[in-house]
């Protein structure tokens, strides 16, 4: 199997162990998760509160491509709902 080095060429890491691997983990909960950091220029706009309202938004047709930001407006408004989930049979015209 090899023959280069100790942890069998693979790497830098070693082999099969079961260690951390690549990333490091999750941490340790140091920080807070639900932290929205804006990408867009949308996003920092309505974060910093200089976009009052989402009437403003479509007024200018600015694209929305952070779903953080209809958060940001409809906060509590917003509610999951599941409805009943029912398994499809597709048919074909050669039958099922």
């Amino acid at each position: 199997r090899g023959g280069f080095g100790r942890d069998g060429g693979r790497g830098r890491g070693g082999g099969r162990g079961r260690g951390r691997g690549r990333g490091g983990g999750r941490g340790r909960g140091d920080r807070e998760e639900n932290v929205w950091v804006p990408v867009t220029k949308l996003g920092r706009l309505v974060k910093e509160g200089k976009i009052g309202s989402m009437e403003e938004i479509f007024l200018f047709s600015l694209p929305v491509k952070e779903a953080e930001i209809i958060d940001f407006f409809l906060k509590d408004k917003l509610q999951d709902e599941v409805m009943k989930i029912m398994p499809v049979q597709k048919q074909s015209s050669a039958g099922q």
